[in-house]
């Protein structure tokens, strides 16, 4: 288990997690030193059908020596998802902002990497921003990415929304 990992399940037990399922499905070494690009395939709690891949950096044992910055990892990040299955919507959050679907942390306490869906009713489609959260300044560094549902065979189990 990576020095990343183990920050991450100190981080859950400080702030509760959102309930979802991402699994490692890839890990790219980028550097000599051991540092990572590791791909996490998410898929959203509340609609089935719709898988997430995420990426993030892992800071190597050895970067973190030179550096120091012991205990955070960049922001930098990046989300694709895709209609892996039928698409079956439950009951989701319908304002302008969305809800939070996954969370991981990217430092014990500061920062996490969060991904927020927004369902565009306008444009029936479903919007995945990923994002880094910091208590004291907010990052600019983010990604989209969209799932159209237009002439898709989607169930709404919670009812579309009108």
């Amino acid at each position: 288990m990576s020095f990343k990992h183990v920050l991450a399940a100190a981080t859950l037990t400080v702030v509760a997690a959102v309930p979802v399922a991402a699994e490692v499905v890839g890990k790219v070494g980028v550097d000599w030193v051991g540092n990572d690009i590791v791909i996490e395939a998410m898929t959203d709690p509340a609609v089935k059908g719709v898988t997430c891949h995420v990426t993030y950096f892992d800071r190597s044992i050895i970067d973190r020596l030179s550096k120091g910055n012991w205990f955070e990892d960049p922001s930098n990040n990046s989300i694709a998802c895709r209609q892996t299955g039928p698409i079956e919507i439950g009951d989701i959050e319908l304002s302008e902002e969305g809800e939070e679907v996954f969370r991981e942390g990217l430092s014990i306490i500061w920062k996490s990497l969060v991904v927020n869906r927004i369902y565009d009713k306008e444009n029936d489609t479903l919007i995945y921003l990923a994002h880094s959260r910091q208590v004291v300044e907010g990052s600019a560094k983010m990604a989209i990415s969209t799932v159209p549902l237009f002439n898709q065979n989607v169930v709404w189990t919670a009812g579309k929304p009108q």
